[in-house]
């Protein structure tokens, strides 16, 4: 790689093919969309996540680059997949040459982002974080038979829209989610997503933080 940079990471050719190998894996098992598409949407968030919150463009690069990487370890397991993906990416950055102070930020955040085994330990893996477990959106869902949807699914599927927000000035971030409640209602989605939302709210708070949701409308936390 002539350049240690998002833009050449997003398109270095045998990371997408282990990428997409993960999310065939996970397809089979049953599990939601875990592609390149997600990769990148991840990766975009953490971003601007970090660039809103006024943090230097080698900082805001590093989460970018982690955001995309960070299911690498599917392709293995789903078990583990963030400490086997830390690994893999290691592999990668070391052989792109990437500087070890970079590629250590970046694997700390990859392994850290798996709400069974991490938290948010720095604003790279709190940015890591909140990007990816705020990606709840209908089109991730690839079982087309809706009398067979397990929670996830059904969760999934109810979530029309989900937008990310911070407000700087105030310290917040709010995920605003629009629910068709027909389908999932609110305490559905707590149910399946208590986990994921509570390591948002650490992870918010290691940004300095609140961490707030609405869904449709009206303040869950």
């Amino acid at each position: 790689m002539k350049k240690f940079t998002y833009e050449n990471v997003m398109n270095a050719k045998e990371l997408n093919i282990y990428l997409e190998q993960g999310n065939e894996v996970l397809g089979v098992l049953g599990y939601t969309e875990h592609s390149r598409r997600h990769a990148a949407k991840v990766a975009v968030t953490a971003g601007k996540i970090l660039k809103k919150l006024g943090y230097d463009e080698h900082t805001v690069e590093l989460a970018r680059i982690a955001g995309y990487m960070h299911d690498l370890g599917n392709c293995i397991n789903r078990v583990d997949h963030a400490h086997t993906g830390a690994l893999m990416a290691f592999q990668f950055l070391r052989h792109w040459g990437a500087p070890p102070e970079d590629i250590a930020v970046i694997i700390t955040a990859i392994g850290q982002h798996d709400e069974g085994s991490g938290t948010a330990v720095d604003p790279v893996s709190a940015a890591l974080i909140l990007a990816d477990k705020t990606d709840v959106r209908r089109n991730r869902v690839r079982n087309q038979v809706r009398e067979t949807f397990d929670k996830h699914d059904q969760v999934n599927y109810a979530a029309l829209s989900s937008k990310l927000k911070i407000d700087a000035a105030k310290k917040v971030v709010t995920l605003e989610i629009e629910l068709d409640e027909t389908i999932c209602s609110m305490m559905d989605y707590f149910e399946i997503f208590l986990q994921r939302m509570l390591m948002c709210k650490r992870a918010a708070e290691r940004l300095g933080l609140r961490f707030k949701m609405t869904a449709n409308g009206n303040k869950i936390c």
